[in-house]
């Protein structure tokens, strides 16, 4: 019998996303939503998030990510629905 795993979504967020708490916001949200997965800065000055939960809570996310926290400014949100490749047991800034 296979395991079946929550859906998982790849984010990439463009913007004024570095330096405002970006993944501070993100950390809250996804604990709040019972998410689960990473956050962290790119060097590209992006913002890289994977998350894993239910798909309701997952589309709620990427709502909240969209908005961005107050003092940042979001451009572009990229969204890669993926086969999660392993469980995440927590969410994390990495």
């Amino acid at each position: 019998m296979a395991i079946e795993r929550k859906p998982s979504v790849h984010i990439i967020i463009k913007g004024n996303v570095q330096g405002v708490s970006f993944r501070y916001f993100t950390l809250k949200q996804a604990q709040e939503l019972n998410l689960f997965g990473w956050v962290q800065n790119k060097p590209n000055g992006t913002v890289e998030v994977d998350a894993q939960g239910d798909k309701i809570n997952l589309e709620r996310f990427i709502k909240i990510l969209q908005q961005g926290p107050s003092f940042s400014r979001v451009d572009d949100v990229t969204l890669n629905w993926e086969h999660p490749k392993k469980d995440y047991t927590d969410f994390a800034i990495v």
